[in-house]
């Protein structure tokens, strides 16, 4: 049962996110226009590739606790190359910055993480 509560936390975060950003492209907002910028650039292939920009984002989000930024880090670097295991070592990462509050954290991650993989391999088959 405690996996089902994940899965639905991890959809309601998904929908929520999508929803708020729908709003905000919607309103026109600069502010939001100019973060989508920030992003872009961020996560743009230079001396990093996308994919290690979206593994350190994810030791980011789980030090930081902002379950929304795990979920799209996670999904994101999967969807571009990362493995299991390199995400793992992300979350390493992330509990050795961060400590206890980090291992808490990693928690949601694990879940995004099970969710991901599995929806993966459900695919290849």
């Amino acid at each position: 049962m405690k996996t089902r509560r994940f899965i639905s936390r991890i959809e309601e975060l998904n929908r929520s996110r999508k929803n708020a950003h729908a709003r905000l492209v919607k309103s026109g907002s600069p502010v939001y226009k100019k973060f989508l910028e920030l992003e872009e650039a961020a996560y743009a292939a230079r001396a990093l590739d996308r994919k290690t920009k979206l593994l350190i984002g994810t030791s980011v989000s789980v030090v930081v606790n902002c379950e929304a930024c795990m979920q799209w880090h996670i999904e994101e670097a999967a969807a571009n190359g990362a493995t299991e295991d390199e995400l793992i070592e992300a979350i390493e990462i992330a509990i050795k910055m961060g400590g206890g509050p980090a291992v808490v954290s990693s928690r949601l991650a694990l879940e995004v993480m099970d969710g991901v993989f599995k929806a993966k391999a459900g695919r290849a088959s």
